[in-house]
């Protein structure tokens, strides 16, 4: 797939104020600081689509961008980010949880995880959650460039080995890493090939 437009649209406060649409939307969600907004940026091949900060857990709206006017990219808010108030953390899962299980347009959701990590418990638990509730989803491990090619084979099937207790089949996953390009063409290349199949 090539991306000849991506614009932004809007940034909505709550689910039920997205826009009306009958597209078809890939949202892309991680753990604070995990590299959303950079891979979205390689993603498109815009420089500044979505805006990089060195301050964790900045994006606190759903931001919804128009790819080749045929399909959404949505950056939901990132997640687990320690420093925030219960106040605002509830508040912030409920956004998410809205969004990701009330969004009739959600196609798939991109579920972002720092390779160089051990599994964290706040990632099971969304994995788990959004599996329970059914929705389609994928995980994408970002920060390839972090680490040899040997120990981000082994760093992901450690992961999937650790899924292995709770899921008896494992959701499909991608490497990438935003510096490299890596996986570029095949995250395209999946959304490319759902579109075609809803069409």
């Amino acid at each position: 797939m090539n991306i000849t437009s991506a614009e932004f649209k809007c940034s909505s406060p709550r689910a039920d104020m997205c826009p009306n649409t009958d597209l078809p939307e890939y949202a892309f969600i991680g753990r604070s600081n995990v590299g959303k907004s950079s891979l979205i940026n390689m993603l498109t091949g815009r420089k500044r689509l979505a805006l990089t900060s060195s301050t964790p857990g900045k994006t606190m709206l759903i931001n919804h961008f128009l790819i080749n006017q045929s399909w959404y990219l949505v950056d939901l808010p990132g997640y687990g980010y320690a420093m925030r108030g219960k106040r605002e953390m509830d508040k912030l899962w409920n956004l998410i949880s809205h969004y990701v299980l009330e969004r009739q347009q959600l196609t798939c959701l991109f579920l972002l995880i720092d390779i160089r990590h051990e599994p964290q418990q706040k990632d099971l638990d969304f994995i788990n959650f959004l599996g329970e509730n059914g929705v389609p989803f994928v995980i994408v491990f970002t920060k390839a460039d972090k680490l040899n090619r040997q120990r981000q084979t082994s760093n992901v099937a450690a992961y999937m080995e650790h899924l292995t207790q709770q899921w008896e089949e494992l959701p499909q996953h991608f490497i990438t890493s935003a510096p490299t390009r890596m996986g570029r063409e095949e995250l395209l290349k999946y959304i490319e090939k759902i579109n075609k199949s809803i069409k």
